[in-house]
């Protein structure tokens, strides 16, 4: 992937040295007297421009790395940041709303969001940022070792195996094993080329990674209480909290007292309301809840992949943006509420059928990512029955999984481009510059 060489025979030293070999690798450097790089056959004025160009291409290789990890760090920094913001906004607004809170209480958590969310931004920019620099770094250290030609091979599976480690910047006591999945299945795609969670969410939370649970809880639309009242019954044990569901409905204006034989929960999901109006008015809400997660999903990675058509023609890429917006806000909203629908009936059906509103590129995407979420709450849950023994010795399995992935990936993105999406593809071009072909060997350009 460096844009540096190896050495070419038949030429003149001059030409040799650029291209990282030495005049002794050159047989044929007899048959040069004359450098037709520098024009002239003067031994001290050809060894002048040698030493010229070997100090440009240490400055390239210095810029290249430079570039790659700022362009990292703005890639990390700039996608966390939006979410970051918008998440605020929400928060900010959401405690507005609230009447009981004082205006001490509200700047004080406003105050912390604002540090929080900062915090985030700048561990997943140097994150993303360490992983660029990290990766060009042994890119161009393997290629001065053993040259372009003779690494390609496996130069960028070693690369992002090194590299991969960085993820310990998002925070040393912060586990990413659903990423790390994630990661892991997207590189096994390319090499090669959703119940499960719905019950985790219900029935085992504490197996699910604190902000994903936080996601399913925001978008879940019910409180903690209802939802243990709902697991109870799930569960086929006696209620534990009726009482507390009654207060919690007490508490909102609906007089309501509830069965302990009831064999379906529709009382406890949605009070007296009917089910067809339940699920019409839970739609509505889900729907706001979800736009300002998915505005920034669509707007801030479009400044950076079509970052140059959007001077030329903004209003197709922001309409495209506005539309996938709305289209993905009303997949999630019609999720979750056919999920109450599911619990209302006491029934099982596939609420993943949801997932043909998406366009159909993402429709992996999603279930890849909630795959890797069920993963990784199955094994969990198996290690807290007792049926698998947690390893003391590795504590931080995603790291090791994360590197592997990124090995894997790194190594088809220089050795097989055609198996990535475009989009993709841009994004990894922008940030590592788009790598010659294995048998080509490039030169840098002298200034």
């Amino acid at each position: 992937m460096s844009p540096s060489g190896d050495g070419a025979g038949g030429r003149c030293a001059c030409f040799s040295w650029e291209n990282g070999g030495s005049d002794a690798d050159d047989p044929h450097r007899s048959n040069y007297p004359h450098c037709p790089h520098c024009g002239g056959s003067d031994p001290s004025s050809c060894s002048s421009i040698v030493s010229n160009s070997t100090r440009n291409r240490d400055s390239e290789k210095l810029r290249r790395i430079i570039v790659a990890s700022a362009k990292g760090f703005t890639i990390g920094a700039g996608i966390k940041g939006g979410l970051a913001v918008f998440s605020v906004v929400a928060r900010l607004t959401a405690r507005l709303r609230r009447r009981n809170l004082s205006a001490y209480a509200r700047k004080v958590s406003n105050s912390e969001d604002v540090v929080i969310a900062l915090k985030e931004t700048l561990r997943y920019g140097l994150f993303l940022g360490t992983f660029a620099g990290t990766f060009v770094s042994v890119d161009e250290i393997a290629v001065a070792l053993g040259g372009h030609r003779r690494t390609a091979r496996w130069r960028a599976l070693l690369a992002g195996a090194i590299a991969g480690p960085s993820m310990l910047l998002t925070g040393l006591n912060t586990q990413h094993t659903s990423l790390a999945i994630y990661i892991l299945m997207r590189a096994a795609v390319l090499a090669s080329r959703c119940g499960i969670k719905r019950s985790a969410y219900i029935l085992k939370q504490e197996s699910l990674p604190p902000s994903y649970k936080s996601f399913l809880n925001k978008h879940g639309g019910k409180d903690a209480i209802i939802l243990q009242a709902v697991k109870d019954i799930a569960s086929g044990i006696p209620f534990t909290n009726l009482e507390a569901v009654e207060n919690y409905y007490n508490g909102t204006g609906v007089k309501i007292k509830l069965d302990p034989s009831m064999k379906v929960p529709c009382s406890i999901i949605h009070g007296h309301q009917s089910c067809s109006n339940h699920v019409i008015s839970f739609l509505i809400q889900a729907y706001r809840r979800a736009l300002p997660v998915y505005l920034p999903v669509y707007l801030i990675p479009a400044l950076i992949v079509h970052r140059q058509d959007l001077l030329k023609r903004p209003y197709t890429i922001l309409g495209k943006g506005l539309f996938g917006t709305a289209r993905s806000s009303l997949f999630l909203s019609v999720y979750c509420s056919s999920a109450w629908i599911i619990a209302c009936g006491n029934m099982q059906f596939p609420t993943g059928l949801s997932l043909a509103i998406e366009k159909k590129s993402r429709r992996m995407e999603i279930s890849l990512y909630c795959l890797s979420r069920a993963i990784e709450s199955f094994f969990t849950c198996m290690v807290d029955a007792g049926y698998l023994q947690s390893s003391k010795n590795l504590k931080r399995a995603d790291v090791v999984i994360f590197s592997l992935s990124t090995a894997i990936i790194m190594h088809c993105y220089a050795q097989e481009r055609e198996v990535f999406r475009s989009k993709y593809l841009n994004v990894l071009d922008w940030v590592f510059g788009v790598p010659p072909p294995p048998d080509v060997t490039p030169r840098y350009k002298n200034s």
